[in-house]
């Protein structure tokens, strides 16, 4: 078996970044992963490192690049699954860079899947993974956070959070994540996903990416997939343990994405969520319904990554 990785760099609506550096950076971590299983590392390896890049790349909502919380602090969620049965998670972390190498830490050193807040920090400081709040927290994020708190106050974005504008009226005080799924040559199946959360979410919330089940998921002899969107709507339909059950149904990666997806699409809504998974047949596939998507792959007997940014009109014509 030759292996194969599939990474994402969230899936939404595109706001006029730099959608060039994105797929190059996607398309370096999908080579990156791959690299990584070809000179014998596993499938958690790579997707372990291929989150770390996209999480140090600063152009992602992820590590470096986090969204920050409505009252302006980063707060970092990760987690991690291979097909050998180690899991690991961490949730609302702050000084952490690299949360999927944390959440990764807590798979291997502790007895636990899921560690949050102050005690998962003390962890980092431990293992040396903790850096200066400064780093996640800077001028520009801090800038970028006064402007969506006004549009959004004037009902010109993020419009959905409407329970947000009661609780913050009556107490005034008060897209982007990052993942990917690997099959090796040994057929070990691993999925790692990292994000920052979503602009103006309340401190202390968290979502889908380190909720087994919800943000990624691994299932031995089967697959392995990675989400992102809002995650409580993932949360709620258990998106990437969906897709890995469709695919131990026998469809393959791309098959069990669009079924997931649309089943997804009838029961909550449009504009949600997306997903990438890899079966340990080592297809790989995505899908998403929302208006666009940023993926990177590369399968086995494929000189070089595809980076690409699917859009919704793209995709149904698929």
């Amino acid at each position: 078996m030759r292996p194969s990785i599939i990474v994402h760099g969230g899936a939404g609506r595109l706001r006029g970044e730099d959608v060039e550096r994105r797929l190059e950076v996607l398309k370096e971590a999908a080579e990156k992963g791959y690299a990584v299983m070809v000179h014998g590392g596993t499938a958690l390896d790579a997707v372990v490192e291929a989150v770390v890049l996209l999480e140090d790349s600063g152009l992602l909502n992820a590590g470096l690049g986090s969204a920050l919380t409505f009252d302006g602090v980063a707060e970092l969620d990760a987690g991690v699954m291979d097909s050998e049965g180690l899991i690991g998670a961490v949730a609302a972390v702050k000084r952490v860079k690299n949360p999927v190498v944390l959440a990764r830490r807590v798979a291997e050193l502790t007895d636990h899947i899921l560690m949050v807040g102050e005690g998962a920090e003390r962890l980092a400081k431990v293992l040396g993974l903790d850096v200066p709040e400064e780093v996640l927290v800077t001028r520009e994020k801090l800038e970028r956070l006064k402007e969506l708190k006004a549009r959004w106050a004037r009902s010109e974005d993020y419009v959905w959070l409407t329970k947000l504008r009661k609780l913050v009226e009556e107490h005034p005080g008060c897209f982007g994540t990052v993942g990917a799924a690997a099959v090796d040559a040994e057929g070990r199946v691993a999925a790692a996903t990292s994000t920052g959360g979503y602009w103006l979410k309340l401190r202390g919330r968290v979502g889908d990416t380190p909720i087994p089940g919800a943000g990624f998921y691994a299932l031995k002899g089967v697959g392995a997939s990675s989400a992102t969107g809002i995650g409580e709507y993932i949360i709620r339909f258990s998106l990437c343990k969906a897709v890995c059950e469709l695919m131990a149904k026998g469809l393959h990666a791309e098959q069990a994405s669009r079924e997931a997806i649309s089943r997804m699409s009838a029961e909550l809504g449009e504009g949600l969520a997306g997903v990438v998974a890899v079966d340990a047949n080592g297809n790989v596939g995505y899908a998403f319904n929302t208006e666009a998507m940023t993926v990177a792959y590369r399968t086995g007997g494929m000189e070089n990554a595809v980076a690409l940014v699917p859009r919704r009109a793209k995709q149904l014509a698929r």
